[in-house]
């Protein structure tokens, strides 16, 4: 258990020592790949939430915890309002991990293309 507690930890901070894979013309617009993240595990979340699939959250490497972002599914034009309450994606090629309930608002399951946008602007799913 401390060795998979260690290798978390150590996991987490070259996440936030390196710089993310971000493409943009803007430094508040993020744009890469989403992922969903996987609820297996279970247990809670780097802030300290419990772990809901049913919520629409997110992972991000650096935002601060409880910070509202938009992100659009650029395959589709849907966009949905998240908060960031954990840390990740672990994958330097990810930008952002969404909760599955995110992922079905914005029409993917997988991966997908999209843009992040500090300051959610609301959305029906909100």
């Amino acid at each position: 258990m401390k060795g998979r507690m260690a290798l978390f930890v150590i996991a987490i901070l070259i996440c936030q020592l390196s710089s993310p894979y971000l493409t943009g013309a803007s430094a508040a617009d993020q744009n890469g790949v989403a992922s969903v993240y996987s609820t297996e595990s279970g247990g809670g979340t780097a802030s300290g939430q419990k772990l809901n699939p049913l919520s629409l959250t997110a992972a991000h490497r650096t935002l601060p915890f409880g910070t509202k972002v938009t992100v659009t599914n650029k395959s589709n034009g849907r966009s949905v309002v998240v908060t960031i309450n954990d840390r990740g994606p672990f994958l330097r090629s990810r930008i952002i991990d969404v909760s599955p309930a995110a992922a079905r608002v914005l029409g993917f399951s997988g991966l997908t293309q999209v843009t992040v946008t500090p300051g959610g602007t609301g959305n029906a799913g909100e």
